[in-house]
């Protein structure tokens, strides 16, 4: 663990999770074809044949080297990489190996009798694809080749909705009941409506209300063990939303695990899936203000009145492109409602679903991260279902479009930091002012940013948590050489005191790798941090 000096807003501790780059891979598909499979042929040539009659066929010979042939053992090295092994069975004589990847490239090895040939390819596109290899001994006039289908490990993001899929109040998608203690709604997302079958993975915004005990929910593929990292945390008569992203099992289906010890209501609502075909990458982007009611900022300046709406401008603004957007990721915040509410944000050009994303009481400031598609005007609606006024603050955090070459890797969560565990390289209550640096990629590897789910709790004072990539490289922080980062003036959640929170954010690695966690209150605080996939570039 590094340490930094204070220069303007507080000490700075930190940590290296270099592993996590790896993370998404580790249990990613494999994909295989036996030696046995090889088709032999020979190359020699025919006799000449007497004019008018025709050629005599090719035989082979005894020295054609009978034992050539070719397996393949291929699996996904990057969003977009794979890394093939060809193991290779031959006399012990020189051969030339020929790599067809399948969209158009050809590599080629050399070889001496029986081995391994290791290859690598990335893919401009996401997609599956058939590689050949051919391995020729010259000398024997012989020829094997053997095939593979292989699949890219990243997924590409399709806007959805929103759409409510989940609804325990009423039977929507699941039976009308209250979903028990340490027990979980089964929801279907592959095949469900529009939603095609084969997704790897779901944007839903899951809200939990009707609390009577304190605990947490837990989001996850069916199949999978459940993990030991929470999603959203609520305490009794608290109705608290949180976005995630979560794999989707082989059947189609993920859970939403009840950590209470009483039951709870549970809403789930959609607003996008991840395919491993290519569709909208992502573009990760430092925190942006568009919107803010309170100076007039993106839309009129004032409290949006109770069951008003507003549609605001966000292609062509700031680092948004103008053009090519369909979806955007923001960190939409409400304060100083008059009344309990809920807002929605939506396309521009469609009414209002009934999927909320910020759920409020009287006189809470409160945030939710957000991925909204964008309408054909490249605008958003932000709507309160209140019956009173509040203040909305919207910050742009990335956009997703086919240009984006950044393509998701989910993977099993992983707890990356908790201040409160005395093993933890960065125990501690994290001060007021204070933050801790991650270096979380390599400059280089191809990691733009992170899908996060950060968490403060035993708060001392009222404030809020800012994310944001960090200038400095973990190399100056270890050589003490690193200048003060500016402290973000974006929230990624808000809190009182006394209170747990928790919110997702999709936090840019910058071009450094290392990502700031800022306290933005005066007292100390505990923070958790799980890690629940990574964007990678091909």
């Amino acid at each position: 663990m590094a340490h930094a000096v204070d220069q303007a807003s507080g000490d700075a501790r930190g940590v290296s999770t270099p592993d996590l780059t790896q993370a998404g891979m580790t249990d990613g598909a494999t994909f295989s074809s036996p030696a046995s499979q090889s088709t032999r042929q020979t190359t020699q040539s025919a006799p000449a044949a007497k004019s008018g009659t025709a050629a005599a066929p090719m035989t082979e010979t005894a020295g054609s080297n009978p034992t050539l042939a070719v397996g393949l053992e291929a699996f996904a090295a990057t969003a977009h990489g794979v890394m093939l092994d060809s193991s290779i069975t031959s006399a012990s004589t020189p051969l030339d190996v020929s790599i067809a990847w399948g969209d158009g490239a050809v590599t080629a090895a050399s070889a001496t009798g029986t081995q391994h040939v290791q290859s690598e390819h990335t893919y401009a596109e996401l997609g599956t694809y058939t590689v050949k290899v051919t391995v020729t001994d010259a000398a024997a006039n012989t020829v094997v080749t053997n095939e593979v289908a292989v699949t890219t490990g990243g997924s590409d993001y399709t806007p959805y909705g929103p759409t409510r899929l989940l609804d325990t109040r009423n039977g929507t998608g699941a039976p009308k009941t209250k979903v028990a203690p340490y027990s979980s709604a089964h929801l279907k997302i592959g095949g469900n409506g529009g939603i095609p079958a084969g997704v790897t993975a779901v944007v839903l915004n899951v809200t939990v209300t009707n609390t009577t005990s304190g605990g947490h929910v837990t989001a996850f593929a069916d199949g999978d063990d459940k993990p030991s990292t929470s999603n959203v945390n609520f305490v009794p008569g608290q109705t608290v939303p949180n976005l995630v992203i979560v794999p989707v099992g082989e059947n189609g289906y993920v859970n939403l695990y009840n950590g209470g010890w009483e039951s709870v209501d549970l809403i789930a609502d959609v607003t996008g899936y991840f395919t491993q075909t290519a569709s909208s990458g992502y573009t990760p982007l430092a925190p942006q203000r568009f919107v803010d009611t309170r100076s007039g900022t993106g839309t009129a300046k004032g409290q949006l009145a109770g069951y008003g709406s507003f549609s605001t401008q966000i292609t062509g603004l700031g680092k948004v492109p103008a053009s090519g957007v369909t979806a955007v990721a923001l960190n939409v915040t409400v304060t100083g409602p008059k009344s309990d509410g809920h807002l929605t944000v939506y396309p521009s050009g469609q009414a209002a679903p009934t999927a909320s994303n910020v759920n409020f009481t009287t006189g809470q400031t409160i945030a939710n991260s957000v991925i909204v598609p964008v309408g054909p005007d490249g605008k958003i609606s932000v709507r309160n279902g209140g019956w009173n006024p509040a203040d909305v603050i919207v910050d742009v955090v990335g956009y997703y479009s086919p240009q984006s070459k950044g393509s998701y890797l989910p993977f099993t969560p992983v707890r990356m930091l908790d201040t409160r565990d005395p093993q933890d390289p960065v125990h501690g209550p994290l001060a007021g002012r204070d933050y801790i640096y991650t270096s979380m990629s390599d400059p280089g590897d191809g990691v733009t940013g992170f899908v996060l789910n950060t968490t403060v709790t035993n708060t001392k004072d009222s404030g809020f948590l800012a994310v944001a990539p960090d200038p400095n490289t973990m190399d100056q922080y270890d050589g003490n050489t690193s200048s003060q980062p500016t402290p973000p003036g974006s929230s990624t959640l808000n809190w009182t005191t006394g209170k747990t929170v928790p919110n997702l954010v999709q936090a840019s690695t910058g071009s450094t790798g290392v990502i700031d966690f800022w306290n933005q209150s005066d007292g100390n605080t505990d923070l958790i941090v799980d890690v629940f996939g990574m964007y990678q570039e091909n």
